[in-house]
């Protein structure tokens, strides 16, 4: 069975550039694959292989500045999810485009998964899912609000632009966001003390934290969870989910939506069919055929080590 570790830090690197090679070597070494981000303001990413070179690789990352206890949510998967390993030097570990914003310096109130319910049930809670418009579509909390964002750098400019509509002119608004696995929402609560709101809140740990802590019999779920790796979705329990993903738009692709006509596997889906020319096609289609090919072999196609100097 592969361990798969999601996690991520916020905390203060002076020189990331320094920490890449180390950290890429240890991963190399264990067959863990997966992405990394490093930036000034910490690390963030997943990564799978046997439980030995995840703790190795984890043990490592404590050790980094301020990630000593560093927290990491953990499931399994029966194969692989990742093609390869990369580490990424990135100016954020999440981008949202506000260079000002510093989590480390002021943030929102921690929730844990089993105080969430109550905090989302109660009517005067302005609940709001941080992931893009996609993510959304194949599941998140009753009731919470979508800002149908693509992006996360979107999410500053729509708040600002329908803050009056999404507070109605509370005195005192209580806003609880929620992301994947916590980095979004965390980032977000301190974008929204920066604009001046106090009560604000985020999920602790995330979707998946929630997912693996609270029963579904309790749960406010509703739907699945996308995660960033070939399993796709997740439901509770961290169990995986019905989705696939499309490999000409990457996009999640539920059951009904591979009845129709317009689905080809390895190639289009609905939401992409009509885009994509017969060229692009034709494209996909023999790419499909040969990651076919060399799985028959045994082989990995997609997976060949790159000279990523990212």
């Amino acid at each position: 069975m592969i361990r798969v570790a999601a996690l991520y830090r916020f905390a203060r690197f002076p020189d990331p550039a320094a920490l890449r090679a180390p950290l890429l070597d240890l991963c190399t070494t264990g067959a863990v694959k997966g992405t990394l981000l490093l930036a000034r303001e910490g690390i963030n990413g997943t990564i799978a292989g046997t439980p030995d070179a995840i703790e190795a690789v984890l043990a490592h990352i404590r050790t980094l500045p301020g990630c000593g206890d560093l927290e990491v949510k953990d499931s399994q998967a029966e194969t692989m999810p990742f093609h390869r390993m990369k580490v990424r030097l990135k100016r954020e570990i999440v981008t949202m485009g506000e260079p000002d914003i510093d989590p480390l310096a002021d943030v929102g109130h921690y929730v844990k998964p089993t105080e969430w319910n109550a905090l989302i049930d109660r009517p005067d809670t302005i609940v709001i899912d941080t992931r893009n418009d996609y993510e959304v579509a194949i599941g998140s909390f009753a009731g919470a609000v979508d800002p149908k964002t693509h992006r996360f750098s979107e999410f500053p400019a729509w708040f600002r632009a329908n803050r009056e509509t999404l507070l109605a002119g509370a005195e005192k608004p209580k806003v609880a966001m929620f992301c994947t696995g916590g980095i979004r929402c965390e980032k977000a609560t301190a974008f929204l003390k920066a604009e001046g709101l106090d009560e604000v809140y985020h999920l602790d740990g995330g979707i998946l934290k929630y997912l693996e802590e609270v029963p579904a019999a309790d749960s406010r779920w509703e739907g699945e969870c996308f995660v960033f790796d070939q399993r796709v979705a997740v439901t509770h329990g961290l169990g995986i989910g019905t989705h696939a993903l499309c490999h000409g738009c990457r996009m999640p692709v539920s059951p009904g939506d591979r009845q129709s006509p317009f689905y080809v596997e390895g190639v289009s889906c609905p939401a992409c069919h009509a885009t994509r020319d017969a060229a692009r096609r034709a494209g996909y289609a023999e790419r499909h055929k040969q990651e076919l090919l060399a799985a028959a072999r045994g082989e990995t196609h997609v997976g060949a080590v790159l000279n990523d100097k990212s």
